[in-house]
């Protein structure tokens, strides 16, 4: 797979309450830029949606063409992410 873009934004309201600093979310989607497929593939989305745990969340991404990589959402574990647009 082509080296894409990698993006990761998370809003004010989004860090509150995650776990950040050293070994946090940031950090450990950082694993991302090298290896794209890390995570396991979501087959309830029609799109290349992966999960990639991180303690008790799950972070959902999406691989575009050309290799890019969008961060769709940080998830608790506990949440239903089926009714979200993934």
């Amino acid at each position: 797979m082509a080296q894409g873009h990698f993006r990761l934004h998370l809003g004010r309201q989004s860090r509150r309450g995650l776990p950040h600093g050293r070994g946090g979310i940031y950090e450990r989607a950082q694993v991302l830029k090298a290896f794209p497929e890390a995570g396991q593939r979501y087959f309830a989305s029609p799109r290349d949606v992966r999960i990639l745990l991180f303690g008790h969340y799950r972070i959902a991404y999406l691989i575009k063409e050309g290799g890019d990589i969008d961060i769709r959402g940080v998830f608790h574990g506990a949440l239903d992410i089926e009714r979200f647009n993934l």
